[in-house]
């Protein structure tokens, strides 16, 4: 439902939930919005110098290399489902580059004992040794480039006036 504004520097005439009764409130929700830009452009920015660094050395995207992160963590095999909540990617995309680790033989896949519908993942010797070579080119580049994202940041953590 949308309803007519009446505030004096409302920046819409017709709005369905935000209402700025001020400027300053406006000013303080474009900054907020700028912070938000700065922080996705600088997260972009390292995820595609990840995705560049870690695939010259070693053969992995940024995706590969947190699914891989995720497996040496437990130390164990995962449900699929439970490496998805971990993960940024949806269940097919998920599914595609657990096949792909497979396939390079990184990881391994299973049917779980007790529920037959559920599949389980573990990293194999070749992906923890994989993952061990790539853990320092990855922190370096985290090292390198958290001091802007962290600045970037900071204009989404500050409390709202």
């Amino acid at each position: 439902m949308r309803i007519q504004c009446t505030r004096k520097y409302c920046v819409n005439t017709l709005h369905p939930i935000r209402c700025y009764p001020d400027r300053v409130g406006k000013q303080a929700d474009d900054a907020l919005a700028e912070s938000w830009h700065e922080l996705m452009t600088r997260y972009n920015r390292l995820v595609c110098r990840l995705d560049r660094d870690l695939q010259s050395a070693h053969g992995l995207t940024s995706s590969e290399f947190e699914a891989l992160q995720q497996l040496s963590r437990t130390g164990d095999s995962v449900a699929m489902n439970e490496l998805g909540d971990h993960t940024h990617l949806s269940q097919s995309a998920l599914s595609r580059l657990v096949a792909r680790l497979e396939n390079a033989g990184l990881v391994s896949r299973s049917m779980c004992t007790s529920d037959r519908r559920s599949v389980r993942v573990c990293l194999t010797p070749e992906g923890a040794a994989r993952y061990a070579e790539a853990v320092p080119t990855q922190r370096a580049i985290l090292r390198e480039e958290s001091a802007e994202c962290t600045s970037a940041a900071e204009g989404l953590l500050l409390p709202r006036p």
